[in-house]
């Protein structure tokens, strides 16, 4: 999975499908990510010292990362990501769509410097 926090992502797929937004948090153990304002669940909240009105709470609920497609940055649309290595040797993630980078992942290393 080579999604990163604050990564722009549409969901194409379950009941949010459509829905845009950043990541908030990343669980690579379940392969799943949490994206801002999708999948919201009421939480029912007891009346205690921490939460004295108790009442409901809207939360965002996990979603697997097969379902979420990140953002193009060149024209918004979803496409998948990509990783490659510059000729310097650093290593970068890619839109397979249009080609466009979405950031350096590893520095440079010699021996995967083209000459």
């Amino acid at each position: 999975m080579n999604f990163r926090i604050d990564d722009e992502v549409i969901v194409i797929a379950g009941a949010d499908k459509g829905h845009r937004g950043k990541i908030i948090k990343i669980d690579r153990d379940a392969n799943k990510v949490i994206v801002e304002g999708a999948a919201k669940v009421w939480k029912h909240v007891r009346q205690s010292q921490k939460n004295p009105q108790g009442g409901r709470l809207s939360k965002e609920m996990p979603i697997s990362a097969s379902n979420v497609l990140i953002v193009d940055p060149t024209d918004g649309k979803p496409s998948r990501i990509g990783l490659r290595y510059l000729p310097d040797g650093s290593k970068e993630r890619f839109a397979k769509k249009s080609g466009a980078s979405l950031g350096q992942v590893a520095p440079a290393k010699a021996s995967r410097a083209t000459k």
